[in-house]
């Protein structure tokens, strides 16, 4: 990177402040816009609250102040959002500027290490030149062979489970191996009991990702073109046509490098159960929507042509962050997100079929879930700050300030409201905003219909998941504090036993 060239997260501060300082502006001429109309005109709507005719609007300078604040609260966080990338961005994560020479050839050719011309040199025709490599999207004539990957640590109670759905399936795996990380249970016994081999992890201190970069470095000495690797939860349980579905896509189309499930809850856990099952049910919904395409390969269960997972280790620390050689970064919080974004900047075209559905664990309290959220929200926020700002990670950046626009938003309406309801002499219903109501009702409901009857009641009311949604935004607001001000991040790991309790 030149002396005079902006960082990519810099340039991305700078859009945030400027988008976001307009939406400020906005809304107070909003707010001063329905000030003047209720001067001129009594007894008219305001704001988002119908008011009758005996209603006495908020003062100007409340108005002035609460589009003030509103505008202050947005711009504050965009800003903090900036200065948790820039500070993501010094780590060591970030890839070395310059590029290596390798790395400077293949953006002159245009060619990633997973695009499609560069997956027709490994499938195909090895010694030709790119451009004269056959067109994409041509089926491998060579069956494809899948061994499973299960990073397992002290799973004892649902490994059988896992294991049992793998077996079932319409189209078996080959092998299955069960990555035994510092077990101190008999997850590693019952696994063999299960027809699993059992990978040991040794001296492993970085978690899951540690025992799958020792488990997929022994691989690597044996694979092939034909070889796919999946990677499993020890914790998740997979439909009957799950690897038949993934497989059969796989060979059908060469380009294809990945394809991930789309994850559901499991039962139980009460009502912070079910609202994580709304959330998954609205989330695989809109997959379906998209046809499939992957905001993220879910750690639940992903299959990847091992050759691929082969481009990444190689590639760390040249063309993607990471250190190299090894599959998973292992500073990453979120390891089936930083994955995610590793495939897509290396060109990998992947899928999320709906036939492959998965069960996985819900957490079982409001601390446990959290705890969870904490992991994912903050994993997600430094992957992109590592990342910087490029065509395969535009979409999470935006993801990521729609977030941060959503708590504000959402958070400034439900204030406006209570400060109009205070200065109000009464209510009164208007058709305009009751249907508008209705139909924001409808879509909740509707959204939200795979989850059965209990997912139906629950959305019907909206407060529950107001609630479970301005929850969420904490999470993100603690997030970004806890990323500027540097305090550590922990596993925040939630035994299964408190599942069974």
């Amino acid at each position: 990177m030149s002396v005079n060239e902006v960082p990519p997260g810099r340039r991305v501060a700078r859009l945030s402040v400027l988008t976001i300082a307009l939406a400020g502006f906005t809304l107070v001429l909003m707010l001063l816009g329905g000030w003047i109309a209720s001067r001129t005109a009594p007894g008219d709507d305001v704001g988002y609250l119908p008011l009758g005719s005996d209603a006495s609007v908020p003062s100007l300078s409340v108005i002035l102040a609460a589009g003030a604040a509103a505008t202050g609260c947005i711009v504050g966080l965009t800003a903090l959002h900036a200065a948790a990338a820039m500070r993501v961005l010094s780590r060591d994560r970030r890839i070395p500027a310059p590029l290596p020479a390798h790395a400077r050839q293949m953006r002159r050719l245009m060619l990633t290490p997973l695009g499609p011309k560069a997956v027709r040199l490994v499938t195909d025709e090895p010694d030709l030149p790119p451009s004269q490599l056959p067109a994409a999207g041509v089926a491998t004539a060579v069956p494809l062979r899948l061994t499973v990957l299960v990073p397992a640590h002290n799973e004892r109670i649902t490994i059988g489970a896992t294991l049992e759905s793998l077996w079932t399936q319409t189209r078996p795996p080959q092998r299955v191996v069960v990555v035994a990380d510092n077990c101190t249970d008999d997850t590693a016994d019952i696994a063999r009991r299960h027809g699993a081999e059992v990978f040991t992890t040794v001296a492993n201190t970085d978690k899951k990702a540690g025992g799958l970069n020792q488990a997929l470095a022994d691989m690597f000495a044996e694979i092939d073109v034909r070889d796919v690797v999946m990677v499993m939860d020890a914790d998740s349980v997979i439909v009957p046509e799950f690897l038949d579905t993934a497989m059969t896509r796989l060979e059908a189309d060469a380009d294809l490098i990945a394809v991930g499930g789309v994850f559901y809850g499991e039962s139980g856990s009460g009502l912070v159960g079910q609202l994580q099952r709304n959330e998954y049910a609205r989330y695989g919904r809109s997959i379906g929507r998209r046809r499939g395409k992957v905001f993220v390969l879910t750690g639940t269960a992903s299959l990847f042509r091992a050759y691929a997972l082969k481009a990444v280790a190689d590639s760390r620390g040249s063309l993607i962050p990471g250190n190299p050689g090894q599959v998973y970064d292992t500073l990453a919080m979120t390891e089936d997100n930083e994955l995610t974004l590793a495939l897509k900047s290396l060109g990998a075209k992947m899928i999320s079929p709906m036939q492959c559905r998965v069960t996985t664990e819900l957490m079982p309290t409001w601390r446990a879930l959290w705890r969870q959220r904490m992991r994912w929200q903050r994993g997600a926020l430094e992957n992109i700050g590592a990342y910087g700002l490029t065509r395969a990670t535009l979409r999470y950046w935006l993801q990521q300030l729609g977030i941060g626009y959503g708590a504000i938003a959402l958070n400034v309406y439900l204030l406006l409201m209570l400060i109009t309801l205070l200065s109000a002499g009464g209510f009164e219903l208007v058709w305009f905003w009751t249907v508008a109501g209705a139909i924001f009702v409808v879509e909740r409901v509707v959204t939200v219909w795979s989850a059965g009857w209990r997912g139906r009641a629950l959305a019907l009311p909206l407060a529950l998941e107001v609630g479970y949604d301005v929850m969420l935004q904490a999470v993100y607001v603690k997030s970004l504090f806890d990323i500027v001000t540097g305090s550590s991040a922990g596993w925040n790991y939630v035994p299964r036993e408190a599942v069974a309790q």
